[in-house]
């Protein structure tokens, strides 16, 4: 028994050896997990379901590197389940079948529930997450899917009905100094026997360069040090660069990362921030993202969000449009840059994107008025005998290029320019404009616009 326990031993250590650090430094209790305190934060949601031993089935979507196997793992410690874990990419229906049927054993035979761990839920097919379902609703197993795709996209509505979902967030620079201090001090799990020094500098390098990934963090830190044999190792910001690689950016051009770039991109423009403008450009174009899709956004944005503030917005996002389909990668990431610089910083307006919403849904409600008797065609046989286009008077035989006259029969104002960039000038032309026009309906005109809402 003895000598089967020195085995068992030595084998332990091999085995412990053979891990990377950064699975080595995975928190032992729910007090050594970091981050994720906008939902593990005491009072937040989950820590209350544990205290409360109502912990149901949960789903945790976030990036890479946030502790989303680590965390499922520890919920089965605090709730004294048996943890199992399956992956979607490699496991069957009959693996899973397997795993419920044991759960369901255990559960009648022990009274000890299962909390199973399903890596990558969303590349599970609907037959398996079916599969899922009836025990999932009778509690047999609590269900813990982790996802970097958004789960509400990705994940069967029967499934997600029953869970919990859980956003987690890239960890912070002080989140991910935190492990790193904890790994170079720590002589059982960590690097403590190896006598690091960790600079400041260094620490500081990893914790950005990281983009919020733990085990990238922690990769790098373990590369430095075993690759350089002197001791005590001061551990320099110059080593942290040599020993990091760069990050393949996560990005499926069909899913949300897409989606959240572009809308980053968007906002950031809209906002008249060229510098976050262009690092979300950057992050596209690095990604791969299709440059005929940013350059239609950018041509949609220069009506939608600039629109008469800046009439040579559209014009110059065409332009690129235009340019970027000549002249292609890599140089036309110089066009992008200047139509998202001169986006961002030409003044604001919606009022063309409000004021077609708002005809289109006087028309959807069917608020429709009847085209007026002078502006119909009058260029047929026989119009003349309808009295089609009789009364109509040429704009450009007035003096002031604009005739009194009536073109919609009731008095409906759907455009009203901003007070910015060149839009304000149209503003002030309009007020003498819509007078013009508001003699031939003999209506009162009054200070302000009148909504197509009061008619």
């Amino acid at each position: 028994m003895r000598r089967m326990s020195l085995f068992a031993q030595s084998e332990e250590a091999n085995l412990r050896a053979a891990r990377p650090l950064a699975a080595r430094m995975r928190p032992e209790s729910l007090d050594q997990f970091v981050g994720q305190r906008h939902f593990l934060g005491e009072g937040k949601l989950l820590r209350r379901l544990l205290a409360a031993d109502r912990l149901g089935s949960v789903i945790f979507y976030g990036p890479p590197g946030t502790g989303k196997t680590t965390l499922a793992r520890l919920l089965a410690v605090e709730s004294r389940r048996r943890f199992r874990q399956l992956s979607a990419v490699t496991g069957t229906v009959k693996d899973l079948r397997e795993v419920l049927e044991s759960a369901r054993d255990d559960l009648a035979a022990e009274g000890r529930r299962t909390l199973l761990f399903v890596d990558e839920i969303h590349r599970f097919n609907k037959a398996q997450q079916d599969v899922l379902l009836p025990d999932v609703e009778e509690g047999i197993v609590t269900l813990v899917g982790a996802t970097t795709s958004n789960p509400f996209f990705a994940v069967n509505s029967a499934l997600i009905s029953r869970s919990q979902v859980f956003q987690f967030e890239p960890l912070s620079a002080d989140d991910i100094k935190s492990l790193l201090s904890r790994a170079v001090q720590d002589d059982r799990r960590g690097l403590g026997l190896e006598r690091v020094e960790l600079l400041e500098e260094a620490a500081d390098f990893l914790a950005e360069v990281c983009d919020g990934d733990a085990r990238r963090a922690l990769a790098a830190l373990e590369i430095g040090v075993l690759s350089t044999p002197e001791r005590p190792l001061r551990f320099t910001r110059g080593l942290a660069e040599e020993s990091v690689q760069r990050k393949a950016i996560e990005y499926d051009p069909t899913g949300d990362a897409h989606y959240d770039a572009i809308s980053a991109l968007i906002k950031s423009i809209r906002g008249s921030d060229p510098d976050a403008g262009l690092y979300w450009l950057a992050r596209m174009l690095e990604a791969g993202e299709d440059v005929r899709f940013l350059c239609r956004r950018l041509v949609i944005l220069a009506s939608e969000d600039v629109g008469n503030a800046d009439p040579q917005a559209l014009p110059l996002a065409v332009a690129a449009m235009q340019a970027c389909e000549f002249v292609g990668l890599p140089e036309c990431q110089l066009t992008l840059s200047q139509c998202v610089t001169y986006l961002a910083c030409a003044p604001k307006s919606n009022a063309a994107t409000t004021a077609i919403d708002a005809a289109r849904r006087d028309v959807r409600q069917g608020r429709l008025v009847p085209v007026p008797v002078h502006l119909r065609d009058g260029h047929y046989a026989g119009a003349q005998r309808l009295g089609h286009g009789a009364g109509y008077q040429y704009s450009h035989d007035d003096p002031s290029g604009v005739a009194a006259q009536d073109y919609l029969g009731v008095r409906r104002v759907y455009y009203q320019p901003v007070e910015r960039g060149f839009e304000a000038e149209l503003a002030r032309r309009l007020v003498e404009i819509r007078r013009r026009l508001d003699e031939a309906r003999g209506a009162e005109t009054g200070p302000g616009p009148v909504s197509s809402e009061s008619q």
